[in-house]
């Protein structure tokens, strides 16, 4: 049963920097494609960030510039890097897996692709204070 652990999250003033990270077992990211989620009470589950497993990101328009993806297939972890943190940053944040993955990273934020996704994370909060 693959599982994926995420830690890193926490409490941050305003135009501070979290570092999340997500470790998977029985399979690496290099077969795989991983996805940062987030989602706040009452709204759906947002995508934030991707990877396709060539390497390839894409990031939601909220983020670009501010977050950075990035995985370690020798350590089977994905990474999520936010800086210039935002009070609306604040959120629980969770990662996803596709596995095997063969989508593009252009199309893995999309809806439509969200039930692909067939491993998640338990979630870890972020809280950005102003």
């Amino acid at each position: 049963q693959v599982q994926l652990v995420e830690s890193g999250g926490g409490s941050v003033q305003a135009g501070g920097s979290l570092r999340l990270s997500c470790a998977a077992s029985e399979y690496t990211y290099s077969r795989a494609c991983g996805g940062w989620f987030r989602q706040t009470p009452g709204k759906e589950r947002e995508g934030v960030a991707a990877i396709d497993r060539r390497g390839s990101t894409t990031y939601a328009d909220s983020v670009k510039g501010r977050f950075t993806i990035s995985q370690d297939n020798a350590k089977n972890t994905l990474y999520l890097q936010m800086n210039s943190l935002k009070p609306e940053d604040t959120a629980m944040y969770y990662c996803a897996a596709i596995f095997p993955c063969y989508v593009a990273s252009s199309a893995l934020l999309r809806p439509s692709r969200r039930y692909e996704y067939n491993y998640w994370g338990q979630g870890t909060q972020v809280t950005v204070s102003s």
